[in-house]
């Protein structure tokens, strides 16, 4: 119903991006009429635009940077710390920067056609001449001294049209299409740009990122991972050098450095998602300001958005130091009891599967579906589970019983339990131990309670209501307060061992590297270097994993991505796939997506997907289909979701003789 009244009110009024388009045309038409009389000016003259703009924003501005300035003033010169005044004082600043903000976004929205077209212009000599001279700056002269596709020659500079990005020499040959002037376009309208694979995502952020930079608040680039950062900032660097920008990467330089804080005062600034946010944290543990490297959150654009915005927006930065007794753990002592929890848990959920199976050949459902579900709340990663849940009306079935049993608040589910040693909660990746869990833990323990809480409160009301003297009372307390913190240690110790080797896979979630447990981004299958799972998770897989178990630490910062980004006055984004996820984006950053048509039409055919039963099945397609592909002479990339699957894939190819290539979060660096 949904889908019909959205088709009509499309016909009617048009599609989205129809009414974008139509929105966004007659502003990119001016900046084609600004960039078809810059042909015939000098490089100089093309160059001068940069402090000609820059002075027309500072004239804008004056009246409130003045204002701001006077406050200030006022602010530090206070006698006795009048603090009252001195906050109205900061109040009335804050107003007014929002104000400059507001009038900064008005001046640059009059300037885009003009320097839209600058860019462009600027992209189009560089294509077409292999060198572009022009008489030097201070900027040309310090560029000379550090980077090689710059010489001075008398009083002129000379930029050649090549230079190294990411190690490899690159000769500029884009210029931008009106597709691309469009992204530019909605970038700095502080929207999401989605543009297909292909279409220059990057050449699209050179406009707004010079634009917004002639604020001379700063531009933060954000990229996924260090090589973006690192590669686009030298792709692009020239042309803003060229223009009188400066351009840095917080990656090349080690964080609280004068060449981090430097990297920070450049007009535009690259770096990654993690490196920005962390440098926050970093500041706001400082102890002066002059230990700061951040200065301020005026304007970003994310690439693939999608990936830092919504996939990684809830995991959070940490930034955690060594604990007091950080070292003392017992995680190798209850790993065996562990270990033999486990093994237990595992022999019952095959015999609950097998029983199942049985059950529902035998056409008796409700007694199959609590075996399944049991089976499912036992052990739900199992191979063998998973292979016959995904049989006909299976899946069904379980969850019919599950229904059952979650009514009233899952008043019944103990039911359900009482037959396993643990529960896993998937969703909320918890695990539980039930009471038959705790027998097996207490076995061949002389204390009977010895993975049981006691009960504070009534232990503590009991206490006060004895004839004890006063002294023994508080001696009874301590005692029941160390014996809760032993059992609660204990207890939470067992439970991250219990989630270490029933919820996380080698080879899928984390990798051994170096001797040492090294997560791997589900997103990216790259190695997430210096994050640890916390709580005691990291030490736990590290004790099943039999390699040394870290000490434990404490955090000092932290901040999801999600509250980071929302501190930009001004935030933006590029993607190839973001219009899936635009309720989110709207909902969460007030971000609208804009879908950018592309410059030529797609002759790319989509294919159906193909299904099959089994894993055996799908591989030996999928290994059919590249030995077709490479007869043919053409080359395949295969697309895994775990190293584990990478690896098989790479040994059925060896069989078959068929030469490749491997690239995972083991063999990343390669």
């Amino acid at each position: 119903m949904l889908g019909i009244l959205n088709k009509t009110i499309g016909k009617i009024f048009g599609s989205k991006r129809d009414r974008d388009l139509k929105e966004l045309l007659p502003i990119v038409d001016l900046a084609k009429a600004e960039f078809s009389k810059l042909s015939a000016i000098s490089n100089d003259e093309l160059r001068s635009r940069t402090s000609d703009f820059r002075r027309r924003i500072e004239d804008h501005l004056k009246e409130t940077n003045e204002e701001i300035k006077r406050l200030e003033t006022e602010a530090a010169g206070l006698i006795d710390g009048d603090i009252v005044r001195q906050e109205e004082i900061y109040r009335e600043i804050d107003q007014l920067k929002k104000q400059r903000n507001k009038e900064t976004e008005e001046v640059l929205m009059d300037l885009l056609p003009e320097a839209f077209a600058v860019v462009k212009e600027t992209a189009r000599r560089f294509s077409e001449q292999a060198e572009i001279v022009s008489t030097a700056t201070e900027l040309d002269r310090n560029l000379a001294t550090r980077k090689d596709y710059v010489r001075i020659d008398g009083d002129r500079s000379v930029f050649k049209n090549s230079w190294s990005a990411a190690g490899n020499v690159v000769t500029w040959n884009m210029v931008h299409y009106d597709v691309q002037l469009i992204g530019g376009l909605v970038l700095h309208q502080g929207k999401i740009s989605e543009m297909a694979t292909g279409e220059g995502k990057t050449l699209v952020g050179t406009l707004p990122i010079y634009l917004n930079a002639l604020a001379s608040q700063g531009v933060h680039v954000v990229t996924v991972n260090d090589y973006l950062a690192k590669r686009d900032s030298e792709w692009n660097g020239p042309i803003f050098e060229f223009l009188g920008l400066t351009v840095d990467c917080i990656d090349k330089h080690d964080p609280n450095t004068p060449a981090r804080r430097q990297a920070y005062l450049a007009d535009i600034t690259y770096g990654t998602n993690n490196e920005f946010g962390f440098d926050y944290l970093r500041d706001n543990m400082a102890r002066a300001t002059e230990d700061m490297v951040q200065r301020g959150h005026h304007f970003a654009i994310v690439d693939e958005v999608d990936s830092v915005l919504i996939d990684d927006a809830r995991t959070p930065l940490i930034i955690s130091g060594p604990t007091p007794k950080g070292d003392h753990h017992e995680f190798d002592v209850y790993k065996p009891k562990v270990e033999q929890l486990v093994r237990a848990q595992r022999e019952y959920v095959n015999t609950l599967i097998s029983d199942a199976r049985k059950l529902l050949e035998a056409k008796k459902e409700d007694e199959a579906g609590l075996a399944l579900l049991r089976a499912h709340r036992g052990l739900p990663k199992t191979k063998s589970l998973i292979k016959l849940l995904g049989e006909q009306g299976v899946m069904a079935i379980m969850r019919k019983t599950e229904n059952h049993y979650m009514q009233d608040q899952s008043r019944e589910m103990h039911k359900a339990d009482a037959t396993l040693y643990f529960v896993i909660d998937e969703k909320n990746n918890n695990i539980e131990l039930t009471e038959k869990g705790v027998e097996l833990m207490s076995s061949n323990v002389s204390e009977k309670n010895f993975f049981v809480l006691p009960d504070v409160g009534a232990e503590i009301a009991e206490i006060e209501r004895s004839t004890a003297t006063p002294e023994d009372k508080i001696t009874r307390k301590d005692d029941l307060m160390r014996d809760y913190a032993v059992k609660s240690e204990r207890i939470h110790t067992v439970n991250q061992l219990l989630r270490a080797y029933a919820l996380f896979e080698k080879d899928v979630e984390y990798i051994i590297a170096d001797g040492k447990i090294k997560i791997v981004d589900e997103q990216t299958g790259r190695i997430m270097e210096g994050r640890r799972y916390s709580d005691g998770l990291h030490q736990a897989i590290e004790a099943k994993e039999n390699v040394k178990v870290e000490a434990a630490t404490q955090t000092y910062a932290t901040i999801t991505l999600q509250n980071y980004f929302r501190m930009y006055h001004k935030l933006a984004g590029m993607t190839g796939t973001a219009e899936t996820e635009a309720q989110e984006f709207w909902s969460i950053y007030k971000l609208d997506v804009v879908s950018i048509p592309t410059n030529k039409p797609i002759s790319r055919k989509d294919h159906e997907d193909k299904v099959y039963k089994t894993k055996r099945e799908k591989y030996n397609a999928v290994i059919e289909e590249i030995e077709q592909l490479v007869k043919a002479g053409r080359p395949v990339l295969v697309g895994t979701t775990s190293v584990e699957t990478s690896e098989l894939l790479s040994r059925m190819l060896k069989l078959r003789n068929i030469r490749h290539n491997v690239l995972n979060a083991k063999l990343h660096q390669k």
